[in-house]
């Protein structure tokens, strides 16, 4: 039986690394070591999301309030501010990193509904955005 139980367990570690390896890639979790955050700038598809999850928890702790301007980033440091520009109609917003996301593939940042219409996307749900690091929190 311990037999039994040290071969699970060597098997469950020999798991976890490459698991937790492939996580980290692909959500971004180094872009502090790949990056410098200063000149971080990139383009893909943005999205937002409003009234599902108003009033819920946010990776920051604090509760998501659709008509603040925050945005959730897979990898940017909580409380860093962005620059989002919406490439279709050339309207930028500043928000808050203050949420992890968004979870669909090709997605690059998730706007709450509040930045999103300051925008023009609320409509269209998603567009090709711009996201420039303004400042990123000390610490």
């Amino acid at each position: 039986m311990k037999k039994l139980a040290k071969n699970v367990s060597l098997f469950l570690a020999l798991l976890t690394f490459p698991f937790f390896f492939l996580c980290t890639h692909i959500y971004g979790k180094n872009v502090k070591k790949n990056h410098s955050l200063k000149n971080y700038s990139t383009i893909g598809v943005g999205s937002w999301y409003g009234a599902n999850f108003h009033g819920k928890k946010t990776a920051s702790g604090k509760r998501f309030n659709m008509h603040n301007y925050t945005a959730a980033h897979r990898s940017l440091p909580l409380g860093t501010q962005v620059r989002v520009v919406n490439l279709k109609n050339g309207r930028g917003v500043i928000v808050k990193i203050n949420d992890r996301g968004p979870y669909i593939k090709g997605r690059i940042i998730d706007l709450s509904y509040a930045a999103a219409k300051s925008i023009g996307m609320v409509r269209s749900g998603i567009t090709r955005v711009k996201v420039e690091v303004i400042s990123v929190p000390a610490g």
